[in-house]
């Protein structure tokens, strides 16, 4: 496998009139990303949602309302996706957006190819936010994209914090984990922060975290978010003392570019420090006892 040239974004939400200015957007930070030498793009969940606002047609309107609004719309916002990505003959994986699946409604990550071509991940654990407030739904199993760097995955957000979930994914073959956030705190931002760098440092893999951030007043659902662009990597020798391979700085809107080579993972899940990809518990850990004081 060849080394992968990444850009995470941290995308500025902003007022978006409709979805052709989304795609101009979109457009824009895909070239800026291209014409820093990366292959493959990866940006925030629900990044797209700040359309929200104005295809509910109302300044006031709830965020239930904006999901309706952007459901409506998915298919018409994917397409633009698709472009995006043709258009600049790159991988691309565009944050995510709500859709239907039949009577319920999922949040769906798709990894867009160069001509077009696309495959999706659904979220699998709900926030409250999305589950009391929004309606959506758990979506179907953590699975891996095949890609001409190898196998990657992809946690959005809260899946990032739920080690069995990236586990599978890594147990599969996939040596880049994607994880698209929204946190509109600091507390949110720092949860994926921790949970990406545990994900990295426990399956000795790369996890990319690209969030929102920004926001206005007349978005019900992205009024206000924090986060900072960032690659995580195993904590051993052979890379940084923290494990950080690149990082934004917080809170600022931009693109972050990190070389990601799998052959230094397999180097240090050969010969690292400790072996934590290797001496992962391969049965269930019994329930435990109550200790006896004597």
């Amino acid at each position: 496998m060849t080394p992968l040239h990444l850009a995470v974004l941290a995308w500025p939400v902003e007022p978006t009139r409709d979805i052709a200015a989304y795609e101009a957007k979109l457009d824009r930070w895909v070239a800026l990303a291209k014409a820093g030498g990366a292959k493959m793009v990866a940006m925030p969940e629900y990044a797209c949602v700040e359309l929200g606002a104005a295809l509910a047609g109302n300044a006031s309107a709830d965020a239930a309302t904006e999901l309706r609004a952007m459901v409506d719309a998915a298919d018409d916002i994917l397409a633009a996706m698709r472009r995006v990505a043709m258009r600049h003959a790159i991988w691309l994986q565009p944050g995510t957006l709500p859709m239907r699946d039949g009577a319920a409604i999922v949040n769906r990550a798709p990894l867009i190819a160069p001509d077009g071509r696309l495959a999706m991940q659904e979220k699998r654990q709900m926030t409250r936010f999305e589950a009391e407030l929004w309606g959506v739904s758990a979506g179907r199993a953590p699975a891996v994209f095949e890609t001409p760097w190898g196998l990657i995955g992809i946690a959005i957000c809260y899946d990032a914090e739920f080690p069995k979930l990236v586990r599978a994914q890594v147990e599969a073959g996939a040596w880049l984990i994607l994880a698209p956030s929204c946190t509109d705190t600091l507390h949110g931002y720092n949860r994926v922060r921790i949970g990406a760098q545990a994900r990295a440092m426990e399956n000795q893999c790369f996890v990319a975290v690209s969030p929102t951030v920004g926001g206005f007043p007349a978005s019900a659902a992205l009024d206000e978010n924090h986060g900072a662009a960032a690659v995580y990597g195993p904590v051993d020798r052979g890379f940084a003392e923290d494990g950080v391979v690149a990082a934004g700085a917080l809170d600022a809107p931009g693109l972050t570019f990190a070389t990601l080579d799998p052959a230094r993972l397999e180097a240090v899940r050969a010969d690292g420090a400790l072996r934590h990809h290797r001496d992962w518990p391969q049965t269930s850990i019994p329930i435990p006892e109550m200790a006896v004081f004597a």
